[in-house]
């Protein structure tokens, strides 16, 4: 008989190691994990779709929102060109990104993404982005808060599931930096 997995915060009706659950994320986030060393403390959390936006997703799975951690894509511009990047800070938190994304990336102007342009660039579902398996090319901005985080929740790269992995395996992700006050 095989022990049931249970997640370190939050009540989800099924938790499964992500590499057994790959059948249920976006095809990158699963290609991501099927080669990643850290992979194999990654949790797979099953959850409602309509329950996917941050504040009503720990409501709902008393899932204490400063261990969620959200991803925003964001358009860095600089003359004729514009950077893709992703942060990532804790859900308690704001991202800085007038000042500190815009200043790390050397832009003039930086925004969030479109939403069309996230989901076509990442191939995820917006409202399930996640830093595992963003495109290898992009800046991977991590508040530092996040980095230190003994277990954080992300997206599946589908607004169905969840992800539970401990800050430092999303440091080791491509392109990842850590940057303190990346978020207030």
């Amino acid at each position: 008989m095989s022990e049931q997995l249970r997640a370190p915060f939050g009540t989800f009706p099924v938790v499964r190691a992500a590499l057994d659950a790959c059948g249920e994320l976006a095809a990158p986030v699963a290609d991501v994990l099927k080669n990643w060393e850290a992979a194999g403390s990654v949790l797979w959390v099953d959850t409602d779709p309509e329950k996917a936006d941050t504040s009503v997703f720990c409501e709902a799975y008393d899932a204490p929102l400063e261990f969620s951690a959200n991803c925003v894509v964001v358009a860095a511009k600089r003359g004729g060109e514009v950077t893709l990047a992703a942060c990532l800070v804790l859900a308690t938190t704001r991202l800085d990104v007038n000042q500190a994304v815009r200043r790390h990336l050397g832009a003039r102007k930086a925004s969030f993404a479109p939403m069309d342009t996230a989901v076509a660039e990442t191939g995820m579902e917006y409202g399930g982005i996640t830093p595992v398996g963003l495109p290898d090319s992009w800046p991977l901005l991590i508040d530092e808060a996040v980095a230190a985080a003994p277990h954080v929740l992300v997206g599946s790269g589908l607004r169905r599931g969840k992800l539970i992995l401990p800050g430092w395996a999303l440091v080791q992700l491509p392109g990842a930096e850590v940057l303190p006050n990346l978020a207030s």
